[in-house]
């Protein structure tokens, strides 16, 4: 399959799925075949390789240490990183530090830069990305955002609960999203600011179990936290971006970012499909090996397909982007499309795989966890194709609905 990337491109995937291939991959068969999790300190040795073997950041600037790959170029790394379920981590190319290092670069001060963004990419600092809140605050619908920042002479004052914050119980910076002015609509009066877990009033009140949350790295990974904000001060400094254009930094972070988890999800999807072929060829029933069923070669066939059109449609989308569009729908239909076809390609991996598919002694019960997910993060996709359908139908106030938040 080509797919028109560039040689640079092509030149670091080739390399990271060596790197998969040869020192990732067989870390986290020794996790799945011991039931033991892989330690911090495993993570850390798998960090030093990938900087050894000028990995580390694919999407970050050469001058922070990063591939100094531009955007759409990062896109066949981060389907190499998504075959594994520590691929990311390894290369500093998880969510949520990938986009909000990208947001700070895109936004962030110099001195917001040094402090925050550069610990971030050396992998000395974590952060949460913390918009979504319960019940009756911003969730799919984000102009009921409750959250407020009020400025006391210099400071921000910040009230407000939030969950669903990725990354948030182990955060040491957070980018929390809040009301600024008042009396303007929501997508015109919110903002940004950059809150220090570490601040007197932020109380991390749990990490919300869910579905695939499991994962295995010691102490189960990232997470997504529920967080009370009680009078949380901060310096008006640390406002990230415009004051009041919080909505237009979102959308900067959010549509690559959807870009970048489709191409994860497609290299789980790939790995499932492999684990599951390798499968089908050795597994002898009713007189020859799986793979002769001429019932589960087509649905095999059906699923690669899709994944084609998925890849294909994620780099059209990044191309609209890179050529300074917005690219709002394509990046919806992308998103939906690709969340749907990587959950079926991986649910049929599971089935052909039987009792083998449901255990844990192989990844693709953890990517059927993970990949149910991904059509509800990101922009649900019942909210993507109300974005679709508004643009379809040519309607005036689609602006109400091309904000989506993370959940």
């Amino acid at each position: 399959m080509e797919y028109d990337d560039s040689e640079k491109a092509t030149e670091v995937a080739e390399r990271m799925r060596a790197f998969m291939d040869e020192v990732v991959l067989p870390t986290e068969r020794e996790h799945l075949a011991s039931g033991e999790p892989v330690s911090h300190s495993r993570i850390d040795e798998l960090r030093e390789e990938a900087q050894e073997r000028d990995l580390w950041g694919p999407q970050i600037p050469e001058e922070y240490g990063g591939q100094g790959l531009e955007f759409r170029e990062i896109l066949p790394a981060f389907e190499q990183v998504g075959r594994s379920l520590i691929g990311a981590t390894a290369v500093r190319a998880n969510a949520p530090d990938e986009g909000n290092i990208h947001t700070l670069e895109m936004v962030g001060t110099e001195d917001q830069k040094e402090e925050w963004m550069q610990p971030l990419i050396d992998g000395e600092m974590t952060s949460g990305f913390s918009m979504t809140e319960p019940l009756q605050g911003g969730g799919s619908d984000p102009k009921m955002l409750q959250t407020t920042a009020t400025k006391d002479g210099d400071e921000w004052v910040i009230n407000g609960h939030k969950w669903w914050t990725s990354g948030g119980r182990e955060a040491d910076v957070l980018l929390v999203m809040a009301r600024t002015d008042f009396d303007a609509h929501p997508y015109e009066g919110c903002s940004f600011v950059l809150v220090p877990t570490d601040t007197e009033g932020v109380e991390i009140v749990r990490n919300i179990p869910h579905l695939g949350g499991e994962g295995i790295v010691e102490g189960g990974g990232i997470g997504h936290a529920e967080i009370e904000y009680d009078d949380v001060r901060v310096p008006v400094e640390n406002t990230l971006g415009e004051e009041n254009r919080g909505f237009q930094v979102a959308q900067m972070r959010l549509g690559p970012a959807r870009l970048t988890h489709c191409m994860r999800y497609t290299g789980m999807a790939t790995r499932a499909l492999d684990v599951a072929k390798a499968y089908l060829d050795e597994r002898e029933a009713f007189d020859s090996s799986l793979s002769d069923k001429q019932a589960l070669r087509h649905r095999i066939a059906d699923a690669e397909t899709k994944l084609h059109a998925g890849r294909t449609m994620v780099r059209n989308a990044a191309w609209r982007i890179t050529e300074g569009d917005q690219a709002r729908v394509e990046v919806a239909m992308a998103k939906t499309f690709t969340a749907n076809a990587t959950q079926e390609a991986i649910d049929l991996a599971l089935q052909c795989c039987g009792g083998n598919g449901i255990g844990k002694d192989l990844p693709i019960a953890y990517f059927y966890e993970s990949v149910r997910t991904f059509r509800i993060v990101d922009g649900a996709d019942e909210v993507h194709r109300r974005v679709i359908a508004r643009d379809a139908f040519e309607d005036p106030a689609s602006e109400e609905v091309e904000h989506v938040t993370r959940y």
